[in-house]
């Protein structure tokens, strides 16, 4: 089962990289309702997909209004549980993922 919430990035944690090559970011995201309305994710990736932390803090920034989808993992360990929102997809509120084709261009916007 997963999740969508919107809502503006307050903070963005420092990149940690681990031994095996994987890497994690943790950010924090405020919306607009009145009670429950701060969450904190984080964006785990294995070492074959690093990539996709970096381009989290490349094109997000504090300040940045976002659709997160996550899930919620809870993991036990030595009688304690720990639960996490673990995203799996960040999408800047109205930014249009198509694009544009060559009628929608037009001869007027040809880069010669």
């Amino acid at each position: 089962m997963s999740f969508t919430v919107t809502g503006t990035i307050k903070t963005i944690q420092d990149i940690q990289t681990f031994d095996a090559g994987s890497a994690k970011v943790t950010f924090q995201l405020e919306t607009k309702e009145q009670y429950n309305n701060k969450y904190s994710f984080e964006l785990f990736k294995g070492a074959d997909h690093v990539e996709h932390v970096n381009n989290f803090t490349k094109y997000n920034k504090v300040g940045d209004e976002v659709t997160v989808e996550f899930n919620v993992n809870t993991n036990e360990w030595k009688d304690k549980f720990f639960t996490s929102l673990s995203v799996w997809k960040v999408e800047k509120v109205g930014q249009s993922t198509e694009q544009p084709t060559a009628d929608q261009i037009g001869d007027d916007n040809l880069p010669f």
